[in-house]
């Protein structure tokens, strides 16, 4: 039973790796040929093809009756995005590391995902206590997240906007460039249906493990869920980094965290009732945990000096701490 629990779980997250690599590639194309902008296609085009997996697994987790599966695959994931993060930057051997000024203005793109997530943590700890005050079949706290991430994309455009034309000029001809254009637009479309096809897949094997391991939904969600639907974020910011490409893997990993906080209005919708009222307050520590290390990441790439102290300054060291911690306090929770 277990056995083919895992293979069907690790087969969803293969498809999930490999299609994650083509949307990277994609998306770098596209950035380049309509001069949108690595900074504007990581944070809004790449982060919502590579969260898909978070919003087909949670959908099932939530028809399959498991709340706390989904909103702690979507704290979880955020957790995980990060970690991602300070792993990639420690991996890359070249002086401009993403921590620096050169991806200083994702600070506000970051500043957006923290208000998110506290705005998760806060309606968490109240909707029980507000119960009644739903706006039909949907709860106060995913309508207000949902109102503040499109506001939060407006800023993020107006900010980016001067910064378009900075891209460089494209070297093929028109023709050349419609053709190339319309081969990644495929790419990208054909590889974020894969990762959609196979987001279900892994929240079946993930609840059947959840339920062998007796180890509890909120700390597997949080956890092994949470870190198979990042593959994708995995893949394209190691590809991002590798071509150099620092503004599309940042902008993927803080827009990926906000566009998940977003996907708790659909799941309210899906869910039968008010879905942050009927979840564990344990997902406050991962919410907040979130907060932290993206306030870590945050000032690692507006504090600038030569050297910094491991572990007492902002970097890539103190986000993995952060994260470390915060799992280890969710094992202790679920045991």
């Amino acid at each position: 039973m277990l056995g083919g629990l895992l293979f069907q779980f690790f087969l969803s997250a293969a498809v999930i790796v490999i299609a994650g690599t083509f949307l990277a590639k994609a998306a770098d194309l596209i950035a380049e040929l309509t001069k949108l902008g690595r900074l504007l296609v990581g944070s809004v085009f790449l982060a919502g093809a590579t969260s898909l997996p978070e919003l087909s697994v949670d959908i099932s987790a939530i028809r399959g009756g498991m709340p706390d599966l989904a909103v702690g695959d979507l704290m979880g994931s955020s957790l995980a995005n990060l970690l991602i993060l300070a792993v990639a930057d420690l991996m890359h051997k070249s002086s401009r590391k993403i921590f620096s000024r050169a991806s200083a203005a994702h600070a506000l793109s970051g500043a957006i995902s923290i208000s998110l997530a506290a705005i998760a943590a806060i309606m968490i700890f109240l909707s029980p206590r507000v119960t009644g005050f739903e706006v039909g079949a949907v709860g106060v706290g995913p309508l207000f997240i949902a109102v503040f991430y499109v506001l939060g994309l407006r800023l993020l455009y107006f900010d980016q906007k001067t910064f378009a034309s900075e891209m460089e000029q494209p070297r093929s001809s028109a023709p050349d460039r419609r053709r190339e254009l319309s081969k990644a637009v495929m790419v990208f479309g054909l590889s974020a249906i894969a990762i959609l096809v196979a987001g279900p897949f892994l929240a079946e094997s993930a609840g059947g493990i959840a339920d062998l391991t007796g180890l509890g939904k909120t700390f597997i969600g949080s956890t092994l869920v949470a870190l198979s639907t990042s593959l994708p974020e995995v893949v394209s910011t190691v590809a991002a980094v590798r071509m150099g490409a620092f503004d599309l893997a940042v902008g993927n990993i803080f827009g990926s965290n906000s566009f998940n906080m977003f996907l708790l209005l659909p799941l309210d919708l899906v869910h039968d009732g008010p879905l942050l009222a009927s979840v564990s307050p344990s997902h406050i520590v991962t919410s907040l945990a979130t907060i932290l290390a993206t306030s870590v990441a945050i000032m690692g790439q507006l504090y600038q000096v030569e050297k910094r102290k491991r572990l007492i300054e902002p970097d890539a060291f103190a986000i993995i701490g952060v994260v470390l911690t915060a799992l280890l306090a969710l094992y202790h929770l679920a045991a």
